[in-house]
């Protein structure tokens, strides 16, 4: 290939960097038009351009430092790191894969299209200089797709390894069931072997020893919880199937989302006592929203019920509110933080995109004047050695709340440290599109 003069890509970077919002507008508009692209228009501009501008900007020093050396490797360093909280940013929003990858595509098509009207602009730039330029950008974003990927496929693993953790420790309690069972048929096996006189005789002598009586009450016990627990985790199972199979779909009509939170609190509020934590709710007194009030309360009643087993004093707060294009619910507890136990692979990962979130919420506030609205995630000082958390079905309850925010095209926050407690916020559009009105 011709030497390409580095004058040359000064030329079109200086170009593209004047282009920065257009193309970005193109590109959004371009994402909301496409039918297969669900979650794009829930986002606000700000959450939607994420770390792209980065990405671009990396990609112009690219251009810019086009004889390589340490220019260039320190851009491509600065792209993809960008990238990666793209992909982790987009699965924290509920994308799905296949809508980050279409959404790559359309800023493909935008940064060939800029390109097209830079050559028209200049007829005489050098051929070989833009056939280079578009062998970098069709680069550019595939490499990009493939860092995206590799996100969705961690925080994939990160969710069937907390299901997996589940399913062992339900397992293990199984086990342990059926020890002490064998244990108290060994032990009533043994009174018969020592006992002439019969069967009759051996069944009084079982129901004469207290040690046999309580070891026998305890066994009842535990066995009524094993079945619970396991009834209960065959159920969540079920229903996360059936989200990841595609079998629920999204049927939205009008409700008070107000109502909806405070009639779950009042639900909920026995079991609160019980343990003898507070339940309060807090928010506007009226929400008239657009979505699918039953995945709605499915969602909300999943985070609720897991921030109540957890928190061992205090209690929980349920509040709401709305933006001018989204809504939002949160769910505070004051336990002892969420990042032990089966799920804290997923907690981890959706803590890292909440921040990866707020730092883009943060910068695109900056430049606009708007106020950043994504949870502020803990101090460093504050993130400790927290206490393992292990219990049943946590990490398929989770998992569960994700599919459900996916259908719903919600963003899953969370801040989380063992000195504040663990917060969700989930923030859903405030209308569909009705072309995408059930899903």
């Amino acid at each position: 290939m011709t030497p390409c003069e580095p004058s040359q890509f000064d030329l079109l970077c200086d170009y593209l960097s004047t282009r920065r919002k257009a193309i970005l507008l193109a590109w959004r508009k371009a994402a909301n038009a496409d039918p297969a692209q669900t979650t794009a228009h829930a986002l606000t501009r700000g959450q939607f351009n994420d770390h792209i501008p980065e990405v671009l900007d990396a990609f112009e020093r690219k251009l810019r430092s086009i004889a390589g050396g340490t220019a260039a490797r320190a851009a491509d360093v600065d792209r993809k790191s960008e990238e990666v909280k793209h992909g982790l940013h987009r699965w924290q929003q509920g994308y799905r894969l296949h809508e980050l990858m279409r959404e790559w595509g359309h800023l493909q098509l935008c940064l060939f299209d800029e390109l097209e009207g830079f050559a028209a602009l200049h007829p005489t730039f050098d051929r070989a200089t833009m056939v280079e330029v578009n062998r970098r950008m069709i680069s550019l974003v595939n490499e990009a797709i493939s860092e995206s990927a590799v996100q969705f496929e961690r925080m994939q693993q990160a969710e069937a390894a907390g299901r997996l953790n589940d399913l062992t420790e339900a397992l293990a309690d199984i086990n342990e069931i059926e020890r002490r069972r064998a244990t108290l048929i060994h032990q009533a096996v043994h009174d018969l072997n020592n006992d002439v006189v019969g069967v009759s005789m051996a069944a009084s002598l079982l129901g004469r020893g207290t040690t046999v009586d309580s070891e026998r009450t305890a066994f009842a016990s535990n066995l009524h919880k094993g079945v619970e627990s396991i009834t209960t985790m065959l159920g969540e199972l079920m229903e996360l199937a059936r989200l990841e199979a595609g079998q629920e779909t999204r049927e939205t009509t009008t409700f008070d989302a107000a109502l909806l939170v405070t009639k779950l609190g009042e639900i909920n509020a026995p079991f609160a006592r019980t343990r003898g934590l507070f339940l309060e709710c807090s928010g506007p007194a009226g929400l008239s929203v657009e979505g699918d009030p039953g995945k709605v309360r499915r969602l909300l009643q999943n985070l609720v019920m897991n921030a109540l087993r957890y928190t061992r004093y205090g209690g929980v707060t349920l509040s709401w509110g709305a933006e001018p294009e989204s809504w939002w619910l949160m769910v505070q507890d004051s336990g002892p933080g969420l990042l032990a136990g089966p799920a804290s692979l997923m907690l981890a990962g959706l803590q890292e995109a909440t921040a990866s979130a707020r730092e883009s919420d943060v910068k695109s506030a900056a430049s606009t004047g708007a106020t950043p609205h994504v949870l502020v995630p803990p101090d460093e000082a504050q993130t400790g050695t927290r206490p393992a958390r292990q219990q049943p079905g946590e990490g398929i309850g989770l998992s569960i709340v994700k599919r459900l925010c996916e259908l719903l095209d919600a963003s899953l926050e969370m801040a989380s440290s063992a000195e504040t407690g663990t917060t969700f916020r989930v923030v859903f559009p405030r209308w569909y599109p009705a072309a995408n009105s059930s899903q």
